[in-house]
């Protein structure tokens, strides 16, 4: 059963709330892989916790749902590599001293190349029939990725926004959005990190002076702006 939307709503959000028409608002998850939230995968080889990462699965699957039952636009995206690593810089795969790199052999298949186990999107949160899937090389979603062309087709101009991690590929596709015109709200339950510090970094950078990349809201105020039930906690 489909849910009908109010044509705009107001959502509750910092620095200020902000008036959200749905018929030009996608839902875009970032980078909610098996290899980041999953033992095995690349975030824990980079000696993380990647249980951190768990918080923000309940709350994008609460707005997941809501978004498909109302019809809006939803996009997720994987970051990862062609096998044979041609679109992976070398200063990418050598950077740091992970046990393993990017294109190793792992429990989940060789770590964060595309069509391996580790690439793909948590059950949970696994892309329904006709939900765009970006595949990404990088930490942003608009670099070497169709996704502008895409949202242009759909006549998209407001994102609202999960995923992980928040300082890095969240904070970089917000960035990416800002100076293409998006309006980016950042649902901040919706994000992780593996450093609890910079998540709420993160998100002070987006909404300081004045909302200079974007909004902060959550999953409840979107929930709510847009006439959804909340979820239940246990």
């Amino acid at each position: 059963m489909t849910q009908t939307l109010p044509t705009t709503s107001r959502l509750a959000a910092e620095p200020e709330p902000i008036d959200v028409r749905w018929a030009t608002t996608a839902l875009l998850l970032i980078d909610m892989q098996r290899d980041f939230l999953e033992p095995g995968g690349f975030g824990e080889t980079l000696g993380n916790d990647v249980s951190r990462l768990q918080s923000a699965v309940a709350p994008c699957a609460a707005l997941l749902a809501a978004a498909r039952k109302a019809g809006l636009s939803v996009v997720h995206t994987r970051e990862g590599h062609l096998p044979d690593l041609s679109d992976a810089p070398p200063a990418k795969v050598a950077r740091g001293a992970p046990r393993l790199r990017i294109g190793d052999p792992g429990p989940m298949g060789r770590i964060l190349i595309r069509g391996e186990a580790g690439h793909d999107i948590v059950p949970a949160l696994a892309p329904a029939a006709g939900e765009i899937v970006i595949d990404k090389p990088g930490k942003g979603a608009f670099y070497a990725t169709p996704l502008g062309e895409v949202l242009t087709r759909r006549g998209i101009d407001t994102l609202l926004v999960g995923g992980v991690t928040t300082e890095v590929c969240v904070n970089t596709t917000v960035r990416e959005a800002n100076d293409r015109g998006y309006r980016c709200i950042v649902l901040a339950d919706c994000c992780a990190s593996y450093f609890p510090a910079f998540h709420e970094a993160g998100l002070q950078m987006i909404k300081a002076q004045g909302g200079i990349f974007g909004w902060v809201s959550s999953s409840a105020a979107a929930l709510a702006a847009m006439g959804a039930p909340q979820p239940v906690r246990t």
